[in-house]
């Protein structure tokens, strides 16, 4: 879990700092990953690795796809992914979402724009429950006067309280 906390939070530093979450750090971080849980644990690490990262980068996915999140955000999800394996992904991808949410609750009330994001949130429900799996046409990120935040800062918490509770679960 710590090279996931590492990643994590150097993904979560760039993400503040520029808005992006460079490829050099998700790929090279995917590629460590896999070979080091490879290395150490054999085809049981590898596939770990492997089923971690689509697991985390693949919840993700719909969200990109849907032009609710970046593909920075995907990428480190699941480079997150491949350090934590299958073991701790679903719990990393539950906790990066429940922060996600409370900071962009947190997010809309320092802008004062909580009323409007909630409206959004009704109006986004009520567009998928009908239209299904599509992109919003205003509600996206193509929109420049979206507000928007650095969901790294989601996935660091995520994978921090994940790796707090396996440590005090008494796992690694």
């Amino acid at each position: 879990m710590s090279g996931a906390v590492i990643v994590a939070g150097i993904g979560c530093a760039t993400d503040v700092a520029s808005r992006r979450i460079p490829n050099r750090l998700t790929y090279s971080a995917m590629l460590i990953a896999i070979t080091g849980r490879f290395a150490l644990q054999g085809l049981h690490g590898l596939e770990s690795a492997l089923v971690g990262g689509l697991v985390a980068g693949g919840a993700f996915l719909f969200f990109f796809i849907l032009h609710a999140m970046g593909a920075g955000d995907v990428k480190l999800m699941a480079a997150v992914g491949c350090f934590a394996g299958a073991e701790h992904a679903v719990e990393i991808v539950l906790a990066s979402a429940i922060a996600g949410g409370i900071f962009a609750i947190i997010h809309s009330l320092l802008h004062r724009r909580l009323r409007v994001v909630l409206g959004n949130v009704v109006d986004l429900f009520s567009f998928h429950a009908t239209v299904g799996a599509e992109a919003h046409p205003s509600l996206n990120l193509s929109n420049p006067q979206a507000v928007r935040m650095p969901y790294g800062v989601a996935i660091a918490a995520g994978v921090l309280y994940s790796a707090l509770a396996s440590f005090y679960r008494g796992g690694a």
